[in-house]
């Protein structure tokens, strides 16, 4: 069954533009939202453990930027490896991809090695920075240790997952996330609730279900069915210096907003005091979980399409580049326009999924109205800055990527001083809003002087098509 589903590749350079956007971008859309169900199932279940569930909550809200940081490793190799990819496939470079490939998988082993002593090492320092009570500590340190000790397969999953998308298998790429939420959910309530391991068997659960994706990531990459095979190489320095040039701007972007929730949680803390702190942070990890839910899947969408983006960019074709790019920012608006209006009317239903406390839902209810002001705005952002990445204009996408990130963390750590500690729920809004404009701005830029014309294609990066894809 599974090599008759490989057969089916989409062309990425000469199926019909808005069919193909769906057929590449609704999988991986709805394969980063299935991936977000790791960690909103795990807190779902831990918020409603009996007595401890709330500071128990509050653990787990305090490991999420560093889980976040972690998972960003993956993009950096992933991303940056696949953009790269799939310029030489465009080129009709079989050979230079599955160098690429080769190292790409190289690098993931040694950083996953890497981070997971480095982790280990230092997570008490991490926890005690990072916004943990007295109270709260005790269980985000078993939730991070655990969890730490699978990053090996959660790496490798994820990071090697973008390469199925981008050898034209998209459905392929969602089973690989489908596969990890599924064993997720079953395995959480058997170690939480039957072997009563509490918030220690979210995380077993979690590290099963994505040694269960990366099985299936690798056995799909090295069977026959894949134009190009996954084969071990040994790391090329220069090779690898152009993967994470590329994959750098999403890299810090995934990072920053684990700065910014770090941030919140110290912040929330802080002006919170001993008592209220905690339930601030235990409402900010309801509501940054029904954010996941937005910016999950719209990350989804705009970076499934960059492969397609980056297709054509080797190609030559900016006529295709620009109906991609217009089709992505439609399918994005809609997106978000039905999540904000599900954030208008239906918040206390999310809320009340992870509580049954009426203060927990009353304040989650409203923090997660305040964080969604500015959400269709965003669509903008996400698509522009994850375009320029893939036509290799990592600077410009990075710079755009930070000035919203330097908002937020701004307004997250200066909002509370003037209006309390809540205000810093409004940090969210404030940065999307203002970075809807720059990045709008910028890209309209990029369009009259390189994609409007035909022809213009080689002047998109500086040195031309060469110092993108090199």
């Amino acid at each position: 069954m599974l090599r008759q589903k490989i057969k089916h590749v989409n062309d990425f350079g000469k199926d019909s533009v808005p069919s193909l956007v769906l057929r590449v971008s609704i999988p991986f859309m709805f394969a980063q939202f299935v991936n977000v169900l790791y960690s909103i199932v795990d807190r779902i279940y831990v918020g409603n453990i009996p007595e401890i569930g709330a500071i128990s909550l509050a653990g787990a809200g305090v490991c999420a930027p560093i889980i976040t940081l972690l998972s960003s490793f993956a993009t950096l190799v992933g991303i940056g490896g696949s953009i790269l990819f799939s310029m030489r496939l465009g080129q009709g470079d079989k050979k230079e991809a599955e160098r690429i490939l080769g190292n790409c998988f190289s690098l993931l082993i040694i950083l996953s090695a890497v981070l997971t002593v480095l982790f280990l090492l230092t997570k008490d320092l991490l926890l005690g920075w990072f916004g943990a009570s007295e109270a709260s500590f005790p269980y985000a340190d078993t939730y991070l240790t655990i969890y730490t000790c699978g990053t090996f397969f959660a790496l490798l999953s994820m990071g090697m997952n973008y390469f199925i998308t981008a050898q034209g298998h998209p459905m392929l790429g969602m089973v690989t996330t489908l596969i990890g939420a599924i064993v997720n959910i079953i395995l959480d309530p058997v170690f939480i609730f039957l072997f009563h391991m509490n918030i220690a068997g979210a995380a077993v659960a979690t590290v099963l279900a994505q040694l269960s994706s990366c099985i299936f990531v690798l056995c799909v990459l090295k069977g026959r069915g894949m134009s190009i095979p996954l084969h071990l190489k040994r790391p090329e320095r220069k090779l690898a210096g152009r993967i994470f040039a590329l994959g750098f701007s999403p890299f810090l972007i995934l990072a920053t907003d684990s700065i910014i929730i770090i941030a919140m949680n110290a912040v929330l803390q802080y002006h919170g005091g001993p008592g209220y702190g905690d339930t601030l942070i235990t409402c900010a990890t309801i509501v940054q979980s029904y954010m996941l839910l937005i910016t999950s899947p719209m990350l989804g969408i705009t970076g499934g399409s960059q492969p397609l983006i980056s297709y054509n960019y080797g190609a030559g074709n900016q006529a295709r580049i620009r109906r991609i790019v217009l089709c992505v920012l439609l399918l994005c608006i809609g997106f978000t326009t039905v999540m904000f209006l599900i954030s208008r009317f239906l918040p206390s239903v999310f809320a009340g999924i992870f509580t049954n406390d009426p203060e927990y839902i009353e304040l989650s209810v409203w923090g997660i109205r305040a964080f969604t002001l500015m959400i269709i705005p965003l669509s903008f952002q996400y698509t522009f800055v994850d375009s320029l990445t893939a036509l290799g204009l990592t600077k410009l996408s990075l710079s755009l990527s930070l000035f919203r990130k330097a908002l937020y963390f701004g307004a997250t750590c200066l909002l509370p001083f003037a209006f309390g500690a809540a205000s810093a729920f409004y940090a969210e809004p404030v940065a999307d809003g203002v970075s809807f404009l720059v990045s709008t701005a910028s890209y309209l830029i990029v369009y009259q002087r390189f994609l409007k014309n035909p022809g213009d294609l080689a002047k998109i990066a500086v040195g031309g098509k060469k110092s993108a894809a090199e």
